[in-house]
């Protein structure tokens, strides 16, 4: 753990902070193998899922408590906070600023958008797509749904229209949830999000799918591993068994949910795995559909695309939502994983 505290993480982080500190958890009073990992009810986060039901955490020495979120910048607050030990989710501005303050650094690689694989979708409202708007190319003037500014929604979308010669007005809604009610009732024209929960939006007639974020960021790393840095530097074995189990994970996914090495009942009882995190509410037959649909390539031994992480930092510096003189390095960690990109 560190020394930072909730309202001094929150005071560093200025009105970046301010925002996400709603998710904050309650602190963990934890022994050094005791850990909290933050993650959110996303099938992508399913590596951290199969290490704690299949005992690959434990096997580490690991005793996991899984913290869920609603959106990626409360995790970083909380990993600065020592609320949380390790948490997958996008690199944020929050996240950048804090590993500014010497609080954070990121370790590996989670989910990646790679050619062949169907990623994250760019959606329109109905009411957008009556009006003419049937691809990235018709939003200019149009408004898009984000979490908070410095998001991966942000990103995302102002990448997309950068390379469109569009205009869009970011709308920040908070919640994942929130941008769903929006975007369905027409009160935001756009956003783009990670295929099982575009799909099942699209398949209902409110909204519907006009492009890719693949064909405007090959290769985006879209998610990362991230710690402490007294984490990152001070529990070298502890962040390496943690990585090390977290990678089980991801190696089963992959091969069960890409390359279907088990068949399909392999798919069959992974889903039940999964479902017992993502859409826990709904009927497994109802889930089960969202899942499979959700389905894209975890980085393998949680390697990182570095040279997506650092078009992710250009673009933070020049939309001035970080200071312009970070560097990749001080973000990241390098040494527990393989670079890739």
């Amino acid at each position: 753990m560190n020394n930072w505290t909730r309202r001094s993480t929150l005071a560093a982080l200025g009105s970046v902070g301010a925002l996400a500190g709603a998710g904050l958890a309650t602190p963990a009073l934890a022994t050094r193998r005791k850990i909290v990992l933050g993650a959110l009810r996303f099938t992508s986060h399913s590596a951290s899922f199969i290490a704690q039901e299949r005992g690959y955490f434990a096997d580490a020495g690991l005793d996991v408590e899984l913290r869920f979120f609603q959106a990626a910048a409360p995790m970083s607050v909380a990993i600065a906070s020592g609320d949380v030990d390790y948490a997958v989710t996008a690199m944020s501005g929050g996240l950048i600023s804090l590993a500014d303050k010497g609080a954070i650094k990121v370790i590996g690689g989670a989910l990646s958008e790679e050619p062949g694989i169907d990623g994250q979708k760019i959606l329109v409202s109905d009411a957008a797509y009556q009006a003419g708007i049937t691809s990235p190319a018709a939003l200019d003037g149009k408004s898009f749904g984000m979490t908070t500014a410095g998001s991966s929604f942000h990103y995302m979308g102002s990448r997309m229209a950068q390379k469109e010669g569009v205009s869009l007005s970011f709308k920040p809604l908070q919640k994942v949830g929130a941008i769903i009610g929006a975007l369905k009732s027409g009160q935001i024209d756009a956003w783009s999000i990670v295929p099982h929960i575009a799909k099942p939006l699209a398949g209902s007639g409110a909204v519907h799918i006009i492009g890719d974020v693949a064909d405007y960021l090959p290769d985006y790393q879209v998610t990362t591993v991230f710690t402490s840095a007294s984490n990152a530097s001070g529990e070298q074995q502890m962040t390496g068994d943690f990585l090390s189990a977290y990678s089980r994970g991801v190696a089963d996914y992959n091969a069960t949910m890409i390359d279907r090495a088990s068949g399909d009942a392999g798919v069959d009882q992974m889903v039940d795995l999964i479902h017992k995190y993502v859409y826990a509410d709904r009927p497994r037959e109802k889930a089960a559909k969202s899942i499979i649909n959700g389905t894209m390539r975890l980085n393998e031994g949680a390697a990182m695309n570095t040279k997506s992480l650092a078009d992710q930092l250009a673009w933070f510096q020049a939309e001035k939502l970080v200071d312009a003189d970070i560097s990749l390095e001080t973000i990241i960690d390098s040494s527990y994983v393989d670079s890739i990109g």
